[in-house]
């Protein structure tokens, strides 16, 4: 009998410990599956929120006291990329020949975790990512603090984005696909170490100003890094509702009973450098391309022998686009400069300028779970190259929300612009490519 009482008070203590347990890993479940609110959690009133890639989703609530907060939140990626035909030859804007081999592969492509909250006081908020590549093998650990003195005013430093397109301003990762267009890709500045002042001096109207490094401080040392200074400006009004879904994101997954509108505009300048003597040929700076896909910087990319080592960069986007009852319409303009070419040999130039447009037109077919869509990029490049592509795709969103999306794509580019293991494209592809895969963001 006193067996029986202590097998039965040792149930009794089993089941206690294990429902406390069980209502504490209740508490961590994420909500995303719940709500498509894509901010960190802890004090809602002042979200933090840098841009896209560096904007935590909901995640998972550690720690929360006054004196401070913890978040931890996750985005994952996996697909499979196939850049048709597999073997060509193309030539770049000086006729010479390059050869190309399309990627034909399966990667786990990405991941970053964020680790977010407060300090002392809800205004001060901290994000320390952990970042990495597959294809590039890199891995990278940075993070910004920003500091909300009101609605008009936050500053924020450390690793921010260059305003120089709109998927640099928070849309990631809800993109039509799973990386940017051509058009996006081709002519933008990345990201670097830098200082920024955003807020809502107008009802609706947003502004971002912006002091960095360079262009982009990926693979670059500080040991390599001029005097010179990036800076860029960003305005985006949105009239109507005042607001454009999750993170500014493509696709109106909300499905809006009222016209949401959304413009912009942005500014970038940048006095940019190789980062490497000019003896060797392949540059550290690797941001600038041509719009025959050729790296600025690389020795031989406006003429044979002769390596660019400083020039000017100048770019100016306007982008405008609405949402209305699960129709998505983006449309953005490129007009990018390159002046002041300091190089160590004569130039057939002295300065170039291209233009260029995308366009990026969705519709929810099934509310909440699918969504066609179709891309366009064209430049009215210094070249006269004038690379384009066009395609379509497919999100299908298998628990109602935009936390878990499978992606389909195909689109034709002719003479890619574009190039890298980064993103979809191959410099100076002509040809089909193909992509499958599948993103996570809690």
């Amino acid at each position: 009998m006193t067996q029986t009482k202590r097998l039965l008070k040792l149930a009794l203590l089993s089941g206690l410990l294990l429902g406390r347990q069980n209502s504490k890993a209740q508490a961590l479940v994420p909500q995303v599956l719940k709500t498509d609110s894509t901010v960190a959690g802890v004090d809602h009133s002042y979200p933090n929120e840098a841009s896209g890639e560096f904007t935590p989703g909901k995640g998972f609530d550690l720690v929360r006291t006054k004196a401070g907060s913890l978040n931890i939140s996750l985005y994952t990626m996996v697909r499979y990329l196939n850049q048709l035909p597999g073997q060509q030859t193309w030539q770049d804007h000086l006729g010479r020949d390059h050869d190309l081999t399309g990627r034909n592969d399966i990667y786990w492509h990405r991941s970053m975790i964020w680790f977010s909250g407060f300090l002392l006081t809800p205004k001060l908020r901290y994000t320390a990512t952990v970042w990495t590549i597959f294809p590039t093998q890199q891995t990278l650990v940075y993070g910004n603090l920003q500091y909300r003195f009101n609605k008009y005013l936050t500053i924020g430093a450390g690793v921010l984005p260059n305003m120089s397109v709109r998927s640099m301003q928070g849309p990631f990762p809800f993109y039509l696909s799973t990386d940017r267009t051509m058009g996006e890709e081709s002519l933008r500045a990345g990201f670097t170490n830098g200082v920024r002042a955003t807020g809502e001096p107008l009802k609706n109207f947003y502004y971002t100003l912006f002091v960095g490094d360079n262009l982009s401080i990926l693979g670059v040392q500080a040991s390599r890094l001029t005097r010179f200074l990036s800076s860029g400006v960003g305005l985006m009004w949105m009239p109507t509702t005042g607001e454009y879904g999750p993170r500014g994101g493509l696709v109106d997954f909300e499905v809006h009973d009222k016209v949401s509108t959304r413009f912009g505009a942005n500014y970038t300048h940048c006095r940019d450098n190789r980062f490497n003597n000019v003896g060797q040929p392949s540059p550290d700076n690797t941001q600038i391309r041509l719009t025959d896909g050729v790296l600025f910087f690389e020795t031989g990319a406006l003429a044979d022998g002769v390596t660019v080592q400083e020039a000017n960069y100048d770019m100016v986007t306007v982008d405008a686009g609405f949402k209305y009852k699960g129709l998505n319409v983006q449309a953005e303009m490129y007009n990018r400069y390159l002046t002041k070419i300091d190089a160590d040999g004569p130039l057939p130039l002295s300065s170039i300028h291209d233009i260029g447009y995308s366009l990026q037109v969705s519709q929810m077919v099934v509310p909440k779970v699918l969504a066609l869509y179709a891309i366009h990029s064209y430049f009215f490049d210094q070249f006269k190259r004038h690379p384009w592509e066009i395609g379509g795709g497919a999100d299908i969103y298998p628990m109602k929300s935009r936390s878990w999306r499978l992606n389909a794509q195909v689109h034709y580019v002719y003479k890619s612009s574009a190039g890298g293991t980064f993103g979809l494209y191959n410099a100076g592809q002509t040809g089909t490519t193909i992509t499958v895969g599948t993103d996570v963001l809690l």
